[in-house]
């Protein structure tokens, strides 16, 4: 078999282009660049083989971040398995305004307090601290598998961040923060969307019947976890910025607002504590 012919194959099977690319770059240890030049070269029995296995489960709809081990996320390499989600561009949207306040609101803040609820692989975290290493950074999560590939993050990156097992503001019960960041589940628990992300933890996708439960859990603790100034964000649905900003406001936060991701989607909701 040759790179053209398993590039080829990947599109028989319906595998995109790159991601067939990126298969073959693993299994062959060879650059895309290279590929590309040397489309007549062939691979040996075991890069056959490697890449055909991959190339079946990318074909089932599993995440192409799962099969390689990891994915990009805002500048670091993260490693990812099924355990978590698979890191979202549009989650940068969440990391990009928390360092926008750490840079304003807590300028003259030595050390920043900050908890990142449900931290999965680490990534809103880990992208905070490594952009902010002034932070003090706590990360947590109910899956212990989930806190297993965050940890290996953390160490592999060299970035110091306490990570706390637990449902959400309970791992943190007594603390407060400065900036309260996190991607909780937004997805309805019958939302027909599911059904093409059945490789991903549920757990980390739905949450109630409207999607919205983790969220009012989250915004109805928050004041008691925020130090007066301190800021709650929040990534959500597509169509549940209204709602969440409601919930905002009815927990008596201020300056309540939204921001949208690149793609123009209002991705991200959040309020402030009153200073004192």
């Amino acid at each position: 078999m040759t790179v053209a012919t398993a590039l080829e194959r990947a599109r028989r099977c319906g595998v995109e282009r790159l991601d067939a690319q990126l298969l073959l770059t693993r299994a062959m240890s060879r650059s895309r660049s290279w590929l590309i030049a040397h489309d007549d070269a062939s691979l040996d029995a075991a890069q056959s083989e490697a890449y055909l296995a991959h190339l079946a489960r990318r074909a089932a709809d599993e995440p192409l971040a799962y099969i390689v081990g990891e994915k990009e996320f805002h500048g670091l390499t993260l490693q990812v398995n099924a355990s978590v989600l698979v890191p979202r561009p549009d989650t940068e949207t969440l990391v990009d305004w928390a360092l926008e306040l750490l840079r304003t609101d807590f300028a003259a803040t030595p050390s920043p307090r900050v908890v990142d609820l449900g931290t999965g692989s680490g990534a809103i975290a880990l992208a905070v601290k490594h952009a902010c290493p002034r932070t003090q950074l706590t990360a947590v999560d109910a899956s212990s598998a989930a806190l297993d590939v965050a940890a290996a993050n953390a160490r592999r990156l060299a970035l110091a961040v306490e990570l706390r097992e637990g449902d959400w503001w309970s791992a943190v019960a007594g603390r407060r923060f400065h900036l309260a960041l996190s991607n909780p589940p937004y997805i309805a628990e019958q939302d027909p969307h599911l059904t093409a992300l059945t490789h991903e933890p549920l757990l980390a996708l739905a949450s109630g019947p409207d999607g919205l439960a983790s969220i009012r859990h989250i915004v109805a603790q928050a004041p008691r976890h925020l130090e007066p100034g301190g800021w709650l964000l929040l990534e959500h649905g597509h169509d549940q910025a209204q709602a969440v900003l409601a919930l905002l406001s009815q927990a008596g936060l201020v300056k309540v607002q939204s921001r949208r991701d690149l793609g123009n989607i209002t991705r991200c909701s959040g309020g402030q504590l009153a200073p004192a």
